[in-house]
């Protein structure tokens, strides 16, 4: 928490997002630097040592979902719902139609540097998009808007659709390795996991929505929320099987399904989320300092992932841009949006690195898609969130202090006057 502090004081004077610099606090207390003299206490000197730190990143992964789950009230979803939904399945299908034509052609060119099954599921790596670092860059800088009101559902449709987009792709990859195709990992594993995934979200928001009720004091609502919070990421995280079908659920899904039924069903969900948003701030803290220290620079030892994935990075960048725009001037988008949505849709972490896990897993070429998606996030994380300010301030939806303060005061007024019409 300390190194993520400091740091962030030295990015300030480059403009910079804090999450840029929590990052690279990270990285500097991590294995490949502070760490690597061996001293404890001074670095995380393993990548084991980081990773005996996970529950931290599984809580505030799901508090992140939690809060982008409140931005789908029924008020916003009837005004976006139907240009959100299709700009971000569009947009991330687009992303792996052009990885994957790509990388199949460096294949074809350089068989023994690429397989083909590796091509396809970096593809369907790309779709995934990183809510953590969008979510902090609007949180930090209040950024309000249209664009703003559009990025947060996209980026929750983006992950469902990675989802589903990369069973689908690790199926057919299995299958070229193995020669035979399994209907169940294709289609049936990767909707039930969805379906489910809802389901269950929903079912805890509606129990969480009911226990509410029967406390009044802040406080006491605030540990409730807490609470329930961390229990719905611990009952995602339980896999089964059936009939030899595997079971499973998407913390993220289900975290963003606990949410959104919050914030439609109980009536004081603003309130409570306000305070949950403040004491997240410290997890979210150290969820990218650890995020920074698990980046692993010994990927930089082989040629061939510099070179895919320099290749997978700049065409994924691409595919999100130009997907983004034209879907957003397909939906009739405003200028703003169709220019700049794209730019903040680059982001990359934990959902893309438990693909890149789940990847491993192939005889051929698995440690190869490891090591390319490490490379890719450590490029997408230290960019992204820059590109994301960026684009929110261009658009609009960041403006100088003072300014905000202004918007703030005359929002107030004008809340105010509809009182006292309606008194």
């Amino acid at each position: 928490m300390a190194a993520g502090l400091l740091v962030s004081r030295f990015v300030k004077p480059l403009k910079l997002p804090a999450v840029t610099g929590y990052l690279v606090a990270g990285i500097l207390i991590g294995p490949y630097c502070l760490g690597a003299l061996g001293v404890e206490g001074l670095g995380f000197t393993s990548i084991a040592a980081v990773k005996s730190n996970g529950v931290i990143c599984d809580m505030a992964l799901g508090f992140i979902a939690f809060a982008i789950g409140n931005e789908f009230r029924l008020s916003q979803i009837k005004q976006i719902g139907k240009k959100a939904a299709f700009i971000g399945v569009f947009q991330a299908l687009v992303a792996t139609l052009l990885v994957d034509a790509v990388l199949l052609l460096i294949h074809l060119a350089a068989p023994e540097k690429l397989s083909a099954a590796s091509a396809v599921t970096l593809g369907a790596i790309a779709a995934a998009t990183a809510p953590a670092a969008t979510l902090m860059v609007v949180r930090q800088y209040k950024a309000r808007g249209r664009l703003t009101n559009l990025l947060l559902p996209i980026v929750a449709i983006d992950d469902a659709v990675g989802l589903v987009v990369f069973a689908v792709s690790f199926g057919i990859a299995q299958a070229l390795e193995s020669g035979t195709v399994s209907a169940a990992s294709v289609i049936v594993e990767p909707l039930l996991e969805v379906v489910l995934s809802i389901a269950l979200g929903a079912l805890m928001g509606i129990l969480f929505s009911a226990a509410e009720k029967y406390f009044k004091s802040n406080s006491k609502r605030l540990i409730l929320s807490i609470t329930f919070v961390i229990l719905t990421v611990a009952i995602s995280m339980i896999k089964f099987s059936v009939g030899g079908i595997n079971v499973g659920f998407s913390s993220l899904l289900v975290c963003m399904m606990l949410g959104t039924v919050f914030c439609n069903v109980c009536d004081f969900s603003g309130e409570i989320m306000e305070k949950t948003d403040k004491w997240t701030a410290p997890l979210f803290l150290l969820f990218f300092v650890l995020s920074g220290a698990e980046l692993e620079f010994d990927v930089f030892g082989d040629v061939a992932v510099i070179l895919i994935g320099l290749v997978y990075i700049f065409t994924r960048a691409f595919g999100k841009y130009a997907g983004a725009g034209i879907s957003a001037r397909m939906t009739k988008c405003e200028p703003n949006i169709v220019k700049y949505l794209g730019l903040t849709l680059l982001p990359q972490a934990g959902v893309a690195l438990g693909m890149s896990v789940t990847a491993q897993t192939l005889p051929e070429g698995g440690t190869l898609i490891r090591n390319i998606t490490l490379f890719a996030v450590l490029v997408y994380e230290l960019v992204g969130p820059m590109l994301t300010k960026i684009a929110l301030t261009k658009s609009g939806d960041i403006v100088p202090k003072e300014v905000a303060a202004a918007r703030d005061a005359a929002g107030a007024t004008e809340a105010e006057e509809y009182k006292e019409d309606d008194e």
